[in-house]
């Protein structure tokens, strides 16, 4: 069967390709009556006409093809959150969405290809997603095209760029607790400086003093962001001379290892100890027992942003760079491992 063209359409329509043509690509200042528009409309359903971008690339220099260039974040479990969001905003704006994955150690060779090679196929503009939230050097070609960061700011603050709201995030988790009546409230941290330690750790302490609580350097714990390193930080925490009522872990992860250390010791979550975790990853947060209180970070909301500022760049709408990332919110996620204080402490 052959591809149904402008030509089909106008004739089916009863109206010149010309008349066609403008009604299907939206031109501006053309005056077409509202009747024909429809009728044309109707018509080019009916007989599932679509466009020939190709051909529409060649005329217009566009391609309507933006490119979505990953740090091996397409194998992360958040991945999925993040792709469909920018899919789903690419369809609002009738773009194409091409993805490659690259490598978490990839070189500046390798990122350079992999851009190179979103730029042979030429796309209108390029996505460029990191698994960690990070400064980080994209390569220069990049900047040939229209683009945006996800998760991450660009070191030299040309690339406009969206991250999650980390601080305000563990901020939120910490008021949680507090507003549970709980007072000795913990924080199972990440032993590995990047951003998003030093953001929730911030959100901690912001978290505290707004309180209006003291925070004991006893009820802070390092470890790797790992199930073993929340075993560990909790074993510490409650071996503290006055133990916590509540632990706000960095990550999801961690609580895993939070949640062995509380049922080695006999201890019920929550009646014995509230927790709260970080990332809502999946399945963990949800196949926990009791169902964990999380942090989400906001991976569809990021991935949406990304494609309508790439939109609105395309469109010839100015930005304001990169120098300072917008920050989308980090929304609680109320699950039952948060109860009102016990009347003292649990005992290990």
């Amino acid at each position: 069967m052959s591809r149904v063209g402008l030509k089909d359409v106008a004739e089916a329509a009863g109206v010149s390709i010309t008349t066609v043509s403008h009604v299907l690509n939206e031109t501006p200042h053309v005056r077409v009556s509202p009747q024909t528009r429809q009728r044309v409309q109707d018509v080019a359903a009916r007989l599932n006409y679509r466009p020939n971008r190709m051909a529409r690339g060649l005329r217009t220099r566009s391609s309507g093809m933006i490119g979505l260039l990953t740090e091996e974040i397409a194998t992360t479990p958040h991945a999925g959150r993040i792709i469909l969001g920018a899919q789903e905003a690419a369809s609002r704006h009738n773009l194409t969405l091409a993805i490659i994955n690259s490598a978490l150690m990839a070189d500046a060779d390798e990122r350079r290809e992999d851009v190179n090679a979103l730029l042979d196929r030429h796309v209108d503009g390029i996505i460029y997603a990191t698994v960690y939230h990070d400064v980080v050097s994209p390569p220069a070609e990049l900047r040939s095209v229209p683009a945006v960061l996800i998760g991450a700011r660009d070191r030299a603050g040309q690339v406009p760029s969206v991250v999650p709201d980390e601080q305000q995030g563990a901020h939120d988790a910490v008021l949680a607790l507090a507003a549970a009546g709980h007072r000795r409230i913990a924080f199972a941290g990440n032993s590995d400086d990047v951003p998003a330690t030093r953001g929730r750790r911030v959100g901690y302490l912001t978290g505290m003093a707004a309180a209006g609580l003291t925070v004991d350097p006893d009820l802070i714990a390092d470890a790797e962001s790992e199930p073993l390193g929340g075993h560990e930080s909790a074993s510490r925490l409650l071996a503290a001379a006055e133990p916590p009522t509540a632990i706000f872990c960095y990550n999801d992860r961690m609580a895993m290892g939070v949640y062995r250390a509380l049922n080695d010791r006999g201890l019920r979550i929550p009646e014995d100890l509230s927790v709260i975790g970080f990332d809502d990853q999946q399945p963990i947060a949800s196949g926990l027992f009791p169902g964990l209180t999380t942090v989400a970070l906001p991976h569809y909301e990021m991935g949406a942003w990304a494609v309508e500022s790439l939109a609105a760049q395309l469109a010839g709408t100015p930005t304001d760079g990169g120098s300072q990332p917008l920050r989308l919110p980090c929304p609680l996620v109320t699950r039952s491992s948060v109860a009102p204080v016990r009347t003292g402490p649990p005992s290990p």
